[in-house]
């Protein structure tokens, strides 16, 4: 793991977690294709039809498609956590409405490491 890569560990609705390399370029968008594509052992009851419904959560917020990893400035040579969950739409951004719905897909813990 360098400097210019980023160790993302994706935990699923169900608690099952996968760590993959990214690199600060990498979209949303991106990162969704790559685990779709290379989807790990074991998730094979969460396997979704299709990468454009898989939604990333960073810090109990939906990720757009085209956000980078760069963007985010996230602390380099460190893991850090998203949710993935399967979804056809993304929330309007302040649809609080919505968000009271969402409170089992969030999590408000940190996970030093």
């Amino acid at each position: 793991l360098t400097t210019q890569q980023v160790n993302l560990r994706l935990i699923l609705v169900s608690g099952k977690t996968q760590d993959f390399i990214f690199s600060p370029s990498d979209s949303a968008m991106d990162i969704a294709k790559h685990v779709f594509d290379n989807w790990p052992l074991g998730w094979e009851e969460e396997q979704v039809s299709s990468a454009s419904i898989l939604r990333l959560i960073f810090q109990g917020r939906f990720l757009h498609g085209n956000v980078t990893l760069g963007a985010l400035k996230l602390p380099p040579g460190r893991t850090t956590v998203m949710h993935l969950v399967a979804r056809e739409t993304l929330p309007e951004p302040n649809s609080h409405g919505q968000r009271n719905r969402e409170k089992t897909a969030e999590s408000n813990c940190c996970l030093l490491l």
